[in-house]
């Protein structure tokens, strides 16, 4: 699964498990609320600024993970 569809749909997971709208969420994050359906639907170009603001509700935030490589 692609970074952008795990940050959507952890998203979308959180925001239904709090019992938000996207449009109550949008508001909470202090972002648009195009910005927080582009997010759950996996736009690959959004602004990490603004993902970070929606994940601090959560607790969370984007960073730097180490991407596992198998060796041959």
């Amino acid at each position: 699964m692609a970074e952008e569809r795990r940050i959507a749909q952890y998203v979308k997971d959180m925001r239904e498990k709090h019992r938000l709208s996207q449009e109550d969420l949008a508001e909470k994050a202090g972002v648009g609320l195009r910005f927080v359906r582009e997010l759950e639907q996996g736009k690959t170009t959004l602004r990490l600024d603004k993902v970070n603001q929606i994940l601090e509700l959560f607790g969370t935030e984007c960073g730097p993970v180490p991407i596992s490589r198998e060796t041959e």
